[in-house]
């Protein structure tokens, strides 16, 4: 089905068509495939690229919020997620992804043809707000409890000078599938002076 949301350029997907709906109240949900991932072995393993995001090009500096819940079953490294798409060598994502302790963590994985994966906070809410910045050249993830104050997770630069997908991902590297909700979908075109406070 086409899904519009409010607000946004038109989403396509970045990396071959995948399974998506829109709820009446406008979420949107995005399922995972068995066994779907990104991820660029810093090892030199294979790369997996399973997983497909729905999401649009940005031309300009912009900020894309969303409040991610996991409404499946969690299985180790299944995720709802925030994620940017240049080619297979050149992404990023901001997860909301389930530790192999079974904590769900903000998760976030910068790939300049190696992916860089960092854990960050752990989360005790069904749910968490994620956020993507992009100023310039520059990248910026956020992640926040309420979605009104922001905590820095990282900052970063991918080598890529082409156009870049940008939006809605959900990954079930380990599970039969994972169905990912994203709601409260915030962008704008004003983004925080202060990506370390992420005001």
């Amino acid at each position: 089905m086409t899904v519009v949301v409010e607000n946004l350029p038109p989403l396509t997907w970045s990396n071959g068509a995948g399974q998506a709906e829109q709820t009446a109240g406008g979420e949107v949900v995005v399922t995972a495939a068995a066994g779907s991932d990104w991820t660029n072995d810093a090892f030199g393993g294979p790369q997996q690229h399973a997983a497909t995001s729905l999401g649009f090009t940005p031309t300009e500096d912009f900020a894309l919020s969303a409040r991610v819940r996991v409404t499946s079953p969690r299985t180790t490294f299944d995720a709802g997620v925030l994620a940017i798409w240049g080619d297979r060598d050149h992404w990023a994502k901001l997860c909301f992804e389930n530790s192999p302790q079974g904590q769900p963590m903000v998760v976030s994985v910068v790939t300049n043809t190696f992916s860089d994966d960092c854990n960050s906070t752990i989360v005790t809410d069904d749910h968490v707000f994620l956020r993507v910045v992009r100023s310039g050249t520059g990248w910026a993830f956020h992640s926040s409890r309420d979605g009104v104050t922001w905590d820095f997770v990282r900052v970063f630069r991918l080598d890529y000078d082409g156009p870049v997908n940008v939006g809605f991902l959900s990954q079930a590297p380990m599970g039969d599938t994972c169905v990912a909700a994203f709601d409260t979908i915030a962008y704008s075109t004003d983004v925080p002076g202060d990506f370390r406070n992420g005001d």
